[in-house]
């Protein structure tokens, strides 16, 4: 019986790299990498010649030496005496206060704005038309200029305040005092504090820690409450009654906690020239927020609105009737599956409102530009080093609002069996 010899392989050539499908791919990703790396060499040794050039070396010890400038808003301590990487500090947390008061509002403005928009009241849906369409086409640095030259013409002075007959009072029970230069409100104060707890570069407040902690712990109490009685609910179809459990959950314990720590407020006082206690809020801070808040949340309402009419029109009609009111349907049914379309492009303005915050120097607001890449950098001469870590934390910023944001998409999206 005759045997057929196997046909023999083919040995590797030099020209399968190129012309074969197996290798081809791998070839490129190794000439783009190598192209990329050798790009990246070749900027860093034209720094290194540059630096070299102008007597110049590459460090951070800058970060060490005394800032020798003020801040007007701060979260932590700071004084001229501090170190520029004080400053630093002090930038980043007031960046990340922007973004966060940001993002919280520009949410409730975009949502509103977009569930109205697509009111049958035909006043409020124009209404919603026009401050869309108004806001998002005027550049954003325009709309800070405006709101800070509002606070600062519209309100009174320090002035007015002073004497006998005094042209501008306190509000709220002599307990907030809204200057053109800053807005002063009672500050939370504790009898009975706790302390703080010195991590190096800044105290934390033992007793915040404590109210952080319990709310944390009431609202996993409160969500167990919730699943207990959707449990109840699939096994018997009567849902108990739980808002008052909730409540209680929810209030009690940090109101026991309060009253431990002897919690009350410290009112502002005027003095001679100044008013002395409570918490100072810059107009810069207040004109960025507003400013920042109502023109994202424009692009917000385009969102909503968008990922609203993606629902399709029977599940409305299905919800009315099984007897669900609008607000009811709009809440419970639509917004709910609406959210798998909004959060995508939402985390992008997200992201665009805290690149946006840079813009704070237009009206004196101390943030990471004006501190790490405005003062600190103008000083200290450090052109590069200052650029390199501006771009990393705006960069580690931005991923870890993208990554959070994820986390809360992946809840939300289909889950696939």
């Amino acid at each position: 019986m005759a045997s057929v010899a196997d046909t023999p392989k083919a040995g590797f050539r030099l020209g399968m790299l190129i012309y074969d499908t197996r290798y081809r791919s791998m070839t490129i990703q190794v000439v783009v990498m190598v192209a990329f790396m050798g790009g990246v060499a070749w900027l860093v040794d034209n720094a290194i010649q540059n630096l070299h050039t102008l007597g110049k070396d590459f460090n951070f010890g800058f970060l060490w030496a005394r800032s020798s400038y003020d801040i007007n808003q701060r979260l932590v301590e700071y004084s001229n005496d501090s170190t520029h990487a004080r400053a630093l500090l002090i930038g980043l947390l007031n960046t990340l206060l922007v973004a966060f008061l940001g993002c919280i509002a520009a949410t409730i403005i975009g949502v509103f704005a977009g569930v109205l928009r697509l009111s049958k009241n035909w006043l409020v849906g124009r209404l919603m038309t026009v401050y869309i369409e108004i806001v998002r086409n005027v550049p954003v640095l325009l709309w800070i200029l405006l709101a800070y030259a509002a606070l600062t013409e519209a309100l009174p002075p320090l002035k007015d305040f002073r004497g006998d007959n005094p042209a501008a009072t306190m509000s709220l029970n002599d307990s907030v005092a809204v200057t053109n230069q800053y807005t002063v409100i009672p500050e939370p104060l504790f009898s009975r504090s706790l302390g703080n707890v010195d991590v190096g570069i800044f105290l934390i407040s033992v007793d915040l820690l404590a109210i952080i902690a319990v709310l944390v712990g009431s609202i996993l109490v409160n969500r167990a409450i919730k699943a207990q009685a959707s449990r109840i609910q699939e096994q018997t179809g009567d849902r108990p009654v739980t808002w008052w459990k909730s409540l209680a959950v929810l209030v009690l314990p940090v109101v026991v906690l309060l009253y431990a720590l002897g919690f009350h407020l410290g009112y502002p006082e005027l003095k001679r020239f100044n008013f002395s206690g409570g918490t100072e809020i810059s107009n810069s801070l207040l004109a960025l927020w507003l400013a920042l808040s109502v023109y994202t949340g424009s692009y917000i309402a385009e969102i909503v609105r968008a990922g609203i009419l993606a629902i399709p029109n029977g599940q409305s009609e299905a919800a009315f009737a099984l007897g669900l009111r609008p607000r009811r349907t709009m809440n419970l049914v639509i917004l709910p599956q609406a959210l798998r379309v909004i959060i995508p492009p939402l985390i992008s303005q997200y992201l665009n409102l805290t690149k946006n915050s840079s813009l704070a120097i237009a009206v004196g607001y101390m943030d990471l530009r004006g501190t790490l890449g405005g003062i600190t950098l103008n000083q200290t001469g450090r052109e590069l080093e200052c650029m390199l870590l501006l771009m990393l934390i705006y960069l580690a910023i931005s991923l870890c609002i993208s990554a959070v944001m994820n986390v809360y998409n992946n809840s939300v999206k289909l889950k696939e069996r």
